[in-house]
């Protein structure tokens, strides 16, 4: 008999680069520490779990600086390049890694069924799951954050 993995969530709500990094790093980390990782991808989260989602992550400068026209694209612009120079994968890599380290990527249903998506649009090994079936899951966790 064998013990059983503990077992990690986290929860992102948001598609940008600073809403998607947190989980995936997070849950990254906590496969490679020997958990069943989890990411429970909801409202505007789930964007990134569909088809190039985590390349079309943009960076949204906070207060008035966010407010000017092009600000968003510049801003995006520099924090990509901020990431690359710190030699930091990629969005698009980091989901990657997750999904290869056996981090398991979950879109939230109702947000699927409330913003109509079509679930072929989501990337390959992306599961659906209710709210109640990441409560079931989330109760066993020993981390469960909201990122």
């Amino acid at each position: 008999m064998h013990a059983e993995k503990e077992k990690a969530g986290f929860i992102c709500v948001k598609d940008t680069i600073d809403g998607a990094y947190p989980s995936l790093v997070l849950g990254i980390n906590a496969a490679r520490q020997g958990m069943d990782s989890k990411i429970f991808y909801s409202f505007m989260g789930l964007n990134l779990v569909m088809e190039g989602g985590f390349d079309r992550a943009k960076f949204f400068p906070p207060g008035a600086m966010g407010a000017i026209p092009g600000m968003t694209t510049l801003a995006t612009g520099m924090m990509k390049r901020k990431i690359e120079k710190a030699n930091i994968p990629s969005l698009a890599d980091l989901q990657e890694m997750a999904q290869i380290e056996g981090v398991e990527l979950i879109a939230c249903k109702m947000t699927v069924d409330m913003m109509e998506i079509d679930e072929s649009k989501l990337i390959e090994g992306v599961t659906v799951w209710t709210a109640e079936d990441f409560l079931g899951y989330s109760k066993e966790c020993k981390i469960c954050l909201f990122t």
